[in-house]
């Protein structure tokens, strides 16, 4: 499992380790230590000094912990160049995005620990807790979802309400996904209506796709969805 692991590395060192495991993109890299974390994109943000844990994975997607909480301090589900270059005689990781344009940058100031980690077999998938535990998974793994299936962004707010996941699949068709954690009703299915007709107008010309994800749907629910253009998950 362990590929290769350093302790305490130089910049210059880091900066070789990174461009290694990055070039294969088939193993899950992290780097543990002091850093300064910066984004730039919808907004721009920029994270005091403190201790990081960088998490890098095989799809590309990035994860910045701080110590404490569950959810990523930072994170970009979806990345389309990340390298490391130095700058001042430190290792800076640059991770970018297109569309939207968004950069996330992370200084390393102090590191203690560098690993790359061969995760090769993916386990079967059993779906329990919450439905913010569900949208937080989902999101992690769309392809459970649909294959080819990538989110752009989570809990976007349209003019209707907040869309649990917002994606694009395969075709680059933009998908609004709606997750219910219990069956799913017939306003589950005009909540998605709605939502669909909301980036709809937004994004002018072209289809967009809603998917219910849901354990089960009522009858009324079930007749509602014949009538729409949608697909259900479950």
């Amino acid at each position: 499992m362990l590929r290769e692991q350093l302790l305490a590395p130089t910049p210059v060192d880091l900066r070789a380790f990174l461009m290694r495991a990055l070039r294969t993109r088939d193993c899950l890299i992290q780097v543990g230590g002091l850093a300064e974390v910066s984004y730039h994109g919808r907004a721009a943000s920029t994270a005091e000094v403190g201790s990081y844990l960088v998490m890098i994975k095989r799809d590309g997607s990035l994860q910045i912990h701080a110590p404490k909480g569950v959810k990523p301090m930072n994170w970009q589900p979806k990345t389309d160049e990340i390298t490391a270059v130095l700058e001042e005689e430190q290792c800076v990781l640059l991770a970018s995005r297109r569309s939207p344009m968004e950069l996330v940058r992370v200084t390393f100031l102090d590191v203690q620990m560098a690993q790359a980690l061969e995760l090769n077999e993916e386990a079967g998938f059993l779906l329990t807790g919450s439905e913010a535990q569900m949208q937080e998974t989902l999101a992690a793994h769309p392809e459970l979802i649909e294959p080819g299936l990538r989110v752009l962004n989570r809990e976007l707010l349209v003019e209707s309400g907040g869309i649990d996941l917002y994606a694009q699949d395969a075709q680059g068709r933009f998908v609004v996904v709606e997750l219910k954690r219990g069956r799913a009703t017939q306003d589950a299915v005009s909540q998605l209506g709605r939502y669909v007709a909301s980036v709809q107008r937004v994004v002018g010309t072209g289809v967009v796709r809603g998917i219910l994800a849901a354990p089960s749907i009522t009858g009324p629910a079930r007749k509602s969805w014949k009538d729409g253009d949608w697909s259900l998950w479950k």
